[in-house]
């Protein structure tokens, strides 16, 4: 089933349960797909597409989650957690510390890497394989750690 179709069926479940705040958050993110696909001038996305959206959305959700707790708004933290909490559930499962670091280790051989000179090459290289699931900053932080 894709993405679309599954938003579809969960939004019709949200409006039956009376969920106006996981329906709010599936219209923002059918929203977002459908603006995405007029950008590339497409009828439909692909599978990757639909995940980078779906993690624009996550990481806009962080980034505001940590701008509410630095100004000490809880009644928006718990908000904005809840609507990560919804995203979350459309992710692909996340990797563990343990296979991301595997995942870094055999890139950095793969691109011949070893110094922090060679960040942005082992990135570059990185990203497109954790894509959705991983956090770029965990990636980031643990490449830094390997390339001493």
């Amino acid at each position: 089933m894709s993405l679309l179709e599954r938003l579809n069926q969960d939004m019709k479940q949200a409006m039956k349960n009376k969920e106006k705040d996981r329906l709010t958050v599936i219209r923002m993110v059918k929203a977002s797909l459908q603006n995405e696909a007029i950008k590339l001038g497409k009828s439909e996305l692909t599978e990757e597409e639909e995940l980078t959206v779906l993690s624009r959305e996550v990481k806009q959700r962080k980034d505001s989650l940590q701008e509410f707790e630095n100004a000490g708004r809880s009644d928006l933290v718990e908000k904005v957690q809840n609507e990560i909490n919804i995203l979350n559930d459309y992710m692909p499962e996340q990797l563990s510390e343990e296979e991301l670091l595997e995942i870094i280790k055999q890139t950095i051989a793969e691109v011949n890497a070893t110094s922090k000179a060679e960040m942005g090459k082992v990135m570059g290289a990185i990203m497109p394989k954790v894509k959705g699931k991983a956090d770029g900053s965990l990636v980031n932080k643990l490449v830094q750690q390997q390339l001493l």
